[in-house]
């Protein structure tokens, strides 16, 4: 059906009406509705109605009841939709039966987030991850159809071009996937080159972690603001999934502060399995950082939730006992709701307008370089070895030459000021 905006022109074909169906089996699925709505306007996609059905366990024909799909066809009718969007995972079987029925396009919550990926995929290695992903999402799909087939018993439609359709298809898809992990596992092999480079360098690395649209990337250009590197500022939007190409920048706090921060994908509930497996590569970088900085949206009364999710994916891919800090942003919208109490793993930040900023800055030097200690030493002029190791080593603010030796005003480790500290100006 032809659809006209206000001055009568033809709405793009690629713009959609939907209606969101959720099924429940036990607690609350409101975050998760929530969020499929957001997951759906992130892919230009009208959200027009909602219907969710509970039920103690999935209809293996068209996973919501037989009379529940009456009335969305009814609803799809009624409000003009043009695709339904489920909530849960479908089968191949359960698309086929459900689009026979509702007579509009139907498509499940998986393929939904993929095609987000899809559409946002900049880099070579992120497009072909999305591509697997996607084809593994398939290739069960074409699988299960062949075996439908073979169940009627031969006779018209099991046999000749449409049987050998599908087992090229299957065989194509098959050689596609070998191709596409052969390729990122090169890519895995330069990545582990980098990464041993960076090793022997000593520079730690801190990796940006958390649901999406949390503020990662708003994050990471705040702190290259404050450390003078805006041109090197990343993407953001206020979107789920705006960014999902790993990102490295060097942050240079001072002469003596210097990290490499990590940017990573954004997290969802229900994450498609194919899509963790297909960015494992990518998210690898995470396992290795010397410390995570947890993002949490302290804006959305649900933070909990995100937080809960974000630490099961990162449990998933082997990082979820890595040194951590919970960082709660948007403080400044946060208004009303209830966050955690503060503590020495909690910072509450607001990465938009810098609240706090300086606290997190001193947290990460705590964390990744270890505690330090300000002081004043006075080094004799024949100890000019201990001089170069604090010019080299320690964060110097001011050296003035005395007649009895070089004065330092500065901030070195705990470490080194208990090895001078007799050095030291009371």
């Amino acid at each position: 059906m032809l659809r006209f905006t206000e001055d009568n022109r033809v709405l793009d074909q690629e713009s959609y009406r939907a209606i969101l169906v959720g099924l429940q089996f036990s607690g609350d699925i409101e975050h998760s509705m929530e969020e499929l709505r957001g997951l759906a306007e992130a892919d230009n996609v009208e959200v027009i109605g909602e219907a969710v059905q509970a039920l103690d366990k999935p209809n293996t024909a068209t996973l919501i009841g037989s009379g529940k799909v009456v009335e969305i066809a009814e609803m799809a009718e009624n409000m003009e939709a043009d695709m339904i969007i489920f909530n849960d995972e479908l089968s191949g079987m359960q698309l086929r039966n459900l689009e026979d029925a509702l007579k509009v396009k139907v498509i499940d919550r998986t393929i939904l987030i993929l095609d987000i990926f899809a559409s946002r995929a900049d880099s070579a290695e992120g497009k072909l991850q999305v591509e697997l992903a996607q084809l593994q999402y398939r290739m069960p799909r074409l699988i299960g159809f062949g075996k439908s087939l073979s169940r009627l018993g031969g006779g018209i439609g099991t046999r000749g071009p449409g049987e050998k359709k599908l087992e090229t298809d299957r065989r194509h898809v098959e050689r596609r996937m070998d191709d596409i992990k052969g390729e990122l596992a090169h890519l895995q092999v330069t990545r582990k080159v980098q990464r041993s480079k960076r090793e022997k360098s000593d520079i730690p690395v801190v990796a940006l972690v958390g649901y999406t649209n949390s503020g990662k990337s708003a994050l990471m250009n705040k702190l290259l603001e404050i450390t003078d590197k805006s041109e090197k500022a990343v993407s953001e939007k206020d979107m789920l999934f705006a960014t999902l190409d790993t990102q490295q920048r060097n942050v240079k706090l001072d002469s003596n502060h210097e990290f490499i921060l990590i940017d990573t994908v954004g997290f969802v509930s229900r994450l498609p399995h194919g899509l963790v497996e297909a960015f494992k590569a990518t998210l690898e970088e995470v396992k290795y950082a010397d410390l995570l900085l947890h993002i949490v949206d302290a804006s959305f009364e649900g933070s909990s939730f995100q937080i809960d999710v974000t630490n099961k994916v990162l449990g998933e891919i082997g990082a979820g006992d890595k040194d951590k800090i919970m960082v709660f942003n948007k403080m400044d919208i946060a208004d009303g709701i209830q966050i955690p109490q503060k503590g020495e793993d909690n910072v509450f930040i607001s990465a938009r307008t810098g609240e706090n900023i300086d606290e997190l800055i001193d947290v990460i030097k705590d964390r990744v370089f270890g505690a330090t200690v300000k002081t004043r030493l006075l080094i004799p002029y024949d100890r000019g070895d201990i001089s170069s190791y604090l010019c080299e080593k320690a964060t110097v603010s001011a050296m003035d030459y005395k007649e009895n030796g070089t004065e330092f005003t500065l901030e070195l480790s705990e470490a080194d000021y208990r090895r001078l500290k007799k050095y030291e100006i009371l």
